[in-house]
């Protein structure tokens, strides 16, 4: 029997999974699958209810900042509002008094910057642990009209990255894993540079979701998380029933990520993203859309296009397509179990 490295699930086996559970209950528009951010459901009222899960296992230093952004990035990436939190906090034993309420402040303030209420959870300390867990649950409103699933992206269609690459991986290694970025000769002043990125620019794409949105026709979103952006992209693939085209000299690599990556041997494409967005549109409206999220703060940049076909990934280094690489766990959780093995 084969035994599963640390990190989400890896699609292929997620999708086999999936594929066994039945939906019963017609008021679930949107349910469970593989590049799906978030469920939706239709409770009778004029907005439709949108619920997602997400935990953080590999952060410990602001822990509580980074469940709330993932959380309410994904309930963004399906056009809607994040409105209401919910954290399960796992901390391990032993730990400083101070520690619950050091993360229930992270929390409330990353509620505060987005105008989340906090509306429940759970708090405990765990055995077996050896760092705190959260497992945050939000849910948001979306106008009916406003949905976005992925159902009306096609051939044609534009893919747009907002954001930089990876600014959730960067942050997390430079905050946990300073130590061995010095020895391997990256500056102090880069390191903290790196840390910081967690706060500017920041992982939340809620605004540069709004802006898009509101700018043209949105017809998928979809943020890389676990897996960086390139299972992202696959997942995007899945999500559209198209393949996907992308050209690597257009992507967006931030200075200290490669910094970061080049010092620890891991690849960009797979480190953990959040703080990015791929979006898609028709090509006609991409102008729109860029425009409108560097208008709201951000950067953007049209990276590919999807095209005939079903489910593939292709990317063009100088020109040349190469098959878009797969990794079968995140560069972060692959450095951190080598390093502890």
């Amino acid at each position: 029997m084969s035994h599963l490295p640390a990190g989400k699930l890896p699609n292929d086996l997620l999708a086999q999974l999936l594929s066994s559970v039945s939906s019963h209950d017609p008021r679930v528009i949107v349910g469970p699958g593989v590049g799906r951010d978030a469920a939706v459901i239709d409770n009778g009222g004029p907005k439709l209810l949108v619920a997602k899960t997400d935990p953080i296992t590999f952060a410990t230093d602001l822990i509580g900042w980074y469940a709330v952004h993932v959380n309410a990035n994904d309930i963004a990436c399906v056009g809607g509002t994040p409105v209401w939190f919910l954290a399960t906090v796992l901390l391990p034993e032993g730990c400083p008094s101070s520690l619950p309420g050091e993360i229930l402040q992270q929390i409330t303030e990353a509620c505060d910057s987005l105008g989340i209420e906090l509306v429940g959870g759970h708090t405990e300390v765990t055995i077996g642990l050896d760092r705190p867990i959260i497992s945050g649950a939000m849910l948001g409103e979306v106008d009916r009209q406003s949905l976005i699933t992925g159902a009306d992206a096609s051939p044609g269609d534009t893919i747009i990255l907002a954001g930089g690459i990876a600014i959730e991986g960067t942050a997390v290694l430079a905050r946990e894993a300073a130590a061995s970025l010095l020895a391997a000769g990256v500056q102090q002043q880069t390191i903290r540079v790196a840390a910081n990125l967690i706060k500017d620019p920041g992982i939340s794409v809620v605004r540069a979701a709004t802006a898009a949105r509101f700018a043209a026709q949105v017809h998928a979103m979809h943020d890389p998380t676990e897996g960086g952006l390139a299972t992202a992209l696959r997942e995007l693939a899945e999500l559209s029933g198209c393949n996907i085209q992308i050209d690597r000299d257009t992507i967006a690599v931030l200075p200290e990520t490669s910094a970061v990556c080049e010092a620890l041997g891991l690849d960009p494409l797979g480190l953990l993203a959040s703080g990015a967005l791929l979006i898609v549109a028709s090509e006609s409206d991409c102008e729109r859309v860029l425009v409108s999220i560097k208008k709201a703060g951000a950067s953007a940049h049209r990276i590919g296009s999807l095209v005939e076909g079903g489910h593939d990934a292709i990317m063009l280094v100088n020109g040349e397509p190469i098959p878009l690489p797969v990794f079968e766990r995140d560069e972060v959780a692959r450095y951190f179990s080598e390093r502890s093995g």
